[in-house]
């Protein structure tokens, strides 16, 4: 039997019981940093190949993917603390609040990084401009926003959102 609201050529998978604060982890993230002082403050697409290993009940969620050049990766960063509201990044003696900064010392854990695709093999997403260490666990995969993206078509009924142009 179908579940309900599922559209054509959508799967449904059996999971186990989300325990990590409603977030289901899908993977985790190969990188070569195995310690904070080793990752870079900030990705860059000439940094080295990593990868976006996903659990394979989620292979199939990557079909379309590889038409994207960037795409967005958000992972929670298991290693970092979340009681700090102001920080000093920079040790110069300049403090500034958690929410202006990309620190990975947040209330709430989550990452994110706008990475060029390099390739999809299998299970494994292929990136460069990720900061994360070693097995981080992966959260989600989004295609990059930009002017190219398509844009969703409206909801039957829905009012057309204005365009800005006259």
């Amino acid at each position: 039997m179908t579940p309900p609201n599922i559209r054509p050529n959508e799967i449904v998978v059996q999971l186990t019981p989300p325990d990590d604060a409603q977030l289901r982890f899908i993977g985790r993230i190969r990188t070569p940093w195995r310690d904070r002082s080793q990752c870079p403050r900030q990705g860059s697409v000439e940094g080295p190949e990593c990868r976006l290993c996903l659990d394979p009940v989620w292979a199939p969620a990557l079909a379309g993917l590889e038409a994207y050049a960037r795409i967005e990766v958000l992972y929670w960063l298991d290693q970092s603390r979340r009681d700090l509201v102001t920080q000093s990044p920079r040790l110069d003696g300049v403090t500034t609040g958690t929410f202006s900064l990309r620190s990975p010392v947040r209330p709430n854990l989550i990452g994110t990084a706008l990475v060029q695709l390099l390739r999809i093999d299998g299970c494994e997403v292929v990136v460069r401009g990720l900061d994360c260490l070693d097995g981080t666990p992966l959260l989600d995969i989004k295609p990059d926003r930009c002017a190219y993206s398509p844009r969703a078509l409206a909801k039957p009924g829905a009012e057309e959102p204005p365009t800005g142009h006259s």
